[in-house]
């Protein structure tokens, strides 16, 4: 299948792709990046609308975990939302899908969100997009390594910019920790608003337990409804 040219230029410029490579043995020293190449990809990926961004990350090979996915997962929901749910990482189920939280873990999560009058099919005030700090799968549903965030980082970051979210809510701490740049527990994040400062816009943050881990401490659910309830009155005193 061949590449239009815009295309092609556009992933060259980012070092994703195209994930094909020729049969010749590259020359001692060739698979190593310009040092200058992390920030001319951030350059691009900063350039980029909706339909290249998806794109773009449906071709990212920036990272060892382009070699085991089935399917990135970009995001879900309507692209006018003004709620934001970012979780960590795919996991199987949504690693075959491409779409995220679509497991026992997403159901949890849609239950959540219904019950504080918002989900990811709704629209208007109610509609919220969904996506994660990794587009691709971890292996064994692992974590995510520090350096698969940061490649995967001038995404999310994009996606806020275009999205222009009201209210941001972290799931867990790896979307806790890599959006608001802390080394920081779930515990001592959650029960107050943070604020991230992006592309002219301040967005508030809540942060609270991810759905996976609901499901093996149920007594904590409590805990989650009080910081929907934050996000809610947080959303409410937002311009």
């Amino acid at each position: 299948m061949s590449l239009d040219a815009r295309h092609a230029r556009l992933w060259q410029r980012l070092g994703l792709g195209p994930a094909w490579v020729g049969r010749t043995a590259p020359a001692p020293g060739a698979d190593r990046e310009p040092s200058d190449s992390g920030e001319a990809r951030e350059r691009a990926v900063a350039g980029m609308g909706w339909g290249d961004l998806e794109q773009a990350v449906a071709a990212c090979t920036a990272c060892g975990l382009c070699k085991t996915r089935t399917n990135t997962v970009f995001g879900v929901g309507s692209r006018e939302s003004k709620w934001m749910v970012i979780g960590e990482a795919p996991g199987a189920e949504e690693d075959l899908r491409g779409e995220p939280f679509v497991g026992q873990a997403g159901r949890l999560l849609d239950s959540m969100l219904a019950a504080a009058g918002l989900g990811r099919s709704a629209s208007g005030a109610s509609a919220v997009y969904i996506a994660n700090v990794v587009k691709c799968r971890p292996p064994a549903n692992r974590n995510p390594e520090p350096e698969e965030a940061a490649r995967c980082e001038p995404f999310l970051r994009r996606q806020i910019e275009l999205l222009r979210p009201r209210m941001i809510l972290l799931l867990g701490r790896v979307a806790a920790q890599s959006v608001l740049g802390s080394d920081a527990s779930i515990a001592s994040l959650r029960g107050r608003a943070h604020r991230i400062d992006l592309a002219g816009l301040s967005v508030p943050v809540i942060v609270t337990y991810h759905p996976a881990y609901l499901l093996r401490n149920l007594a904590d659910k409590a805990k989650v409804w009080a910081d929907l309830c934050l996000a809610r009155e947080a959303f409410d005193q937002s311009p």
